[in-house]
């Protein structure tokens, strides 16, 4: 499979800045990329940053002015499957800011009472959440988590993958989210999709149904959006002024909604 990647992010920094990006391929990839900065038409220096899981993270430096981040990818074949440690696997059944399951438990236990573990579990909870959530553009706050995205029923797809984590982990599955490239997604544009952690593996929870999760690009992983969102300003300020993502595939496959998917 051939999948080919690209951001481009304007910010308008309002004073001296330190921004913290996660957009690039994660370290599953070998990709074939390009990542420049740019303040006011002059290149700025990045900072590549290892983080957890294979994440890349950019630091950036910089005056008032107006920031360009350009960024592209060409990626061919798959990448190797994310392993878990025992660490790992206990800090996915632990509740976190957005994903507050210890709050959801008895909605989950009530729920999904008798359905069996492994991939009927997740097909289970994923056909729950995206039958009792509507995908609404801009009706959720970046502050919300599962819990309000419930009473809410509606949300974008960071709510649907932190109501599926929140979920998953009161039923004593280790879950997380992931911020992908989607080839297929329409609007296009960064998207979040849960991982649980069954029969030895981290496989694709989506309950959007918004892009074949085969040919979905790791970007970001961690315990919820808090460890996985595009952009994080640690000092001074920036505004958002525009944002353009793009993600294609040679082929876009049929997604068996039933079937073990992981991330490659």
């Amino acid at each position: 499979m051939q999948r080919d990647v690209s951001a481009h992010v304007a910010l308008d920094v309002t004073g001296p800045a330190e921004l913290v990006f996660a957009i690039a391929v994660s370290r599953h990839h070998a990709p074939d990329e390009t990542l420049k900065v740019t303040v006011d038409g002059a290149s700025v220096p990045v900072d590549e940053l290892p983080d957890a899981h294979g994440t890349r993270l950019h630091r950036v430096r910089c005056e008032t002015g107006h920031l360009e981040l350009f960024y592209e990818a060409s990626v061919s074949g798959t990448g190797d499957p994310d392993v878990a440690t025992d660490t790992d696997l206990v800090t996915y059944l632990r509740p976190s800011r957005y994903a507050e399951s210890d709050a959801l438990a008895p909605t989950a236990v009530a729920e999904f009472a008798g359905v069996a573990a492994g991939a009927p579990l997740l097909t289970a909870v994923s056909s729950w959440v995206g039958t009792r959530l509507a995908y609404e553009p801009g009706s959720s706050l970046p502050t919300d988590g599962a819990v309000r995205t419930l009473l809410a029923r509606r949300g974008v797809c960071r709510d649907y993958a932190h109501t599926c984590v929140a979920l998953l982990r009161a039923l004593g599955v280790p879950a997380r989210l992931v911020a992908v490239y989607a080839p297929g997604l329409d609007p296009m544009d960064f998207h979040a999709v849960a991982e649980a952690w069954v029969d030895g593996a981290w496989h694709v929870v989506d309950a959007t149904t918004l892009a074949p999760r085969s040919t979905l690009l790791r970007i970001a992983t961690g315990r919820d959006a808090a460890d996985t969102a595009f952009l994080t300003v640690t000092r001074g300020g920036a505004a958002l002024a525009s944002m353009e993502v793009t993600a294609t595939a040679d082929a876009l496959p049929d997604d068996d909604l039933d079937r073990l998917v992981a991330l490659r």
